[in-house]
This record gives structure tokens, sequence and C-alpha cells, in this order.
């Protein structure tokens, strides 16, 4: 997880607004600085109020009336005609999965129920028949053709879930709003994804500090400075479960269709915007850090990785990052 530190004291002069909410099962907190004289918060929060029930109403899996959720819903493989912010999505997500090997996958649905963590309840570990069975009705490149304003099914029962890639897409999607107010400094963050714009309050760029990999603490491992860029985390520390003393984690290798088993607790990107950071987030998550950093450096991205250190006496934490994201630390 990410986290948006305290601002100190604004600069003289500076007009700062900070509004939150909930959105998409999570929080939402907005900041904007030296915002316009003439346009007040209501105008702001309306204008976030608007961009999330928009993103929702198209990318909701839990709103049966959402776009995706009526793509979901459909049988057969006719060609669904699908709006531009769905198309903008979908493409991304083929983007990186084609770039992730297939590590980054949207149609993973199967695999996630097979191993429990769509619904409460005991787990229990499925057999290689059943997750071969999952596999098999998995996959991009098994389920779906993405057209330029089309989405097809290839498979009658196939499902998209866009929780890793949705919520940055969302920060984007605020932010786009908050500028046509003519609000240039900003900072969006929904359930840890974020996008900051222009500077901070004290005319510095945005900091955000990268969580501690540990399931029941808020500690700061290091902190980067970002402006004009999307930020996002993922990690394998809060959900899971285990059997006979082995962990399971609920990311899902969609190579190997099992949880992932490698020492990278958590993964963080910094790319264009929030919606590509959150998709290679979940991708270099799965990837571990050694082929992880190999793809990052062939698609320039700035990576952090955290793993866990084994020849510690205690739990601790590695860190190795791409020279591009060293750069923000600096």
């Amino acid at each position: 997880m990410l986290m948006p530190l305290a601002l100190a004291a604004c600069k003289s002069g500076t007009s700062l607004f900070k509004l939150s909410g909930m959105t998409m099962g999570t929080t939402y907190n907005v900041v904007a600085v030296d915002v316009p004289s003439d346009i007040k918060e209501t105008q702001v929060q309306a204008a976030i109020d608007t961009a999330l029930a928009q993103v929702n109403r198209q990318m909701s899996n839990w709103d049966a009336s959402s776009e995706i959720s009526r793509f979901n819903a459909a049988n057969g493989s006719a060609p669904m005609e699908i709006s531009p912010e769905l198309a903008e999505v979908m493409h991304a997500a083929e983007t990186v999965h084609i770039a992730s090997e297939g590590r980054f996958d949207t149609t993973m649905g199967p695999l996630i129920e097979l191993w429990g963590f769509g619904a409460p309840g005991a787990r229990e570990l499925p057999a290689d028949a059943q997750i071969e069975q999952a596999q098999a009705r998995s996959g991009h490149g098994n389920t779906l053709k993405v057209g330029s304003r089309q989405l097809q099914k290839t498979q009658d029962d196939a499902q998209v879930y866009l929780s890793a890639i949705g919520k940055g897409f969302g920060a984007d999607h605020v932010g786009r709003a908050i500028e046509k107010l003519g609000i240039t400094d900003y900072m969006v963050e929904i359930g840890g994804d974020l996008y900051a714009s222009g500077r901070n309050a004290e005319g510095q760029p945005w900091r955000i500090g990268v969580e501690t990999p540990e399931a029941h603490t808020r500690g700061v491992l290091d902190v980067v400075g970002v402006s004009g860029v999307g930020l996002a985390s993922s990690g394998d520390y809060r959900n899971y479960f285990e059997v006979d003393g082995q962990r399971f984690s609920h990311v899902i290798d969609p190579a190997t269709g099992r949880p992932i088993t490698h020492k990278t607790a958590s993964a963080t990107v910094v790319a264009p915007n929030a919606m590509l950071a959150d998709a290679w987030a979940t991708a270099m998550l799965i990837l571990g850090r050694e082929r992880g950093m190999e793809i990052a450096a062939a698609q320039n991205l700035a990576v952090l990785f955290v793993e866990r250190d084994s020849e510690a006496d205690h739990l601790s934490f590695k860190t190795t990052a791409s020279p591009s994201f060293a750069k923000l630390t600096a």
C-alpha cells in the first residue's frame, strides 16, 4: 500500500482543499492546491462525485447493471459495444498482459474462485486437474477478443474483473475532471493507487510513503517524490490463508494456476498514469524480483521490489529498485 504523507504548512496565500469519501469498496482522498479563486470546494466535490459515478457505472463488478457486469452476464460470443473509457482500460489490460508474459490478467475469476478467495468460508487446496480446468477457462488469449470499441467473448463463460486496474483508472479519471476546473496541482488516491500532478502545498513533488509489507503494521519503508505520474503498490501480505503451516497468498500466478511462492512481498510501480501503475504493480508482484527487474528494464518501468529476508533472525525485508525508481528516492 501507499500512504500520501501529511503536508506541512502551506505556502502563504495557497488555497488547499482536502476531500475524501468511499468508492469502489474502499476510500478515496483528493488534495487540491492553488485552486483558482472562483472555484468552490462544492464544485470540486461535484466533479469528483460525477467522475467516480461514471467509473462505477462502467467498471464495477459489484453493480449488476454496470457495463462490465452486463458483459459478464451475456451469453454467447457476439461482440459488445463498449464505452471509450472501458475500451481504454481493456486495451491497457491487454497491453500489460502481453508485456508481462501473461502475468497481468483480468480473466482470473475461475482460479480465484477455485482457491477460495472469491467468497468467505473454509478453503481447501484444489487438485491439479481442477487447476488445469480453471486455467483453461482463464486468460485473455483463451477467453477474450478486445477491439477498438468492442469486447467479445471467445468462451461463453468468460468473466472480466477489473479490481487490479479499475482503481487506478478511477484516480486518473478524477484527475481529468479536476483539471477541467483549472486545477493543476493535485493528488488523487483511491485504495492506495494514486495520481499526482504538479506540486504539493509546499511547492515540492508529492511525497508518498511505501508501506512496510507486514499485515498488522502501517510502517513506512521508503518515501518517493512524484509529480505528473501514477503510483501503485501490490502486496501479498494482507489476504492469505494457511494449511498445515504453509501460507497461500491471494496473488495467483496465471502461468501456474497457483499462489505465488517467491520471496517478493510487494512491488511498487511508477508509470505515466495510475491505471498502468495499478496493472503493472500486480504484474510485477506475480513475476517477482528476478524476472520482474528484467521486464522492468525492457519496459523502462520504475519499480521497487520488497522481499522477505529468509536469512534474517526475525522478519525483515530487502529492497531492490530499478534505476528510474531509485532517482525518485535520491
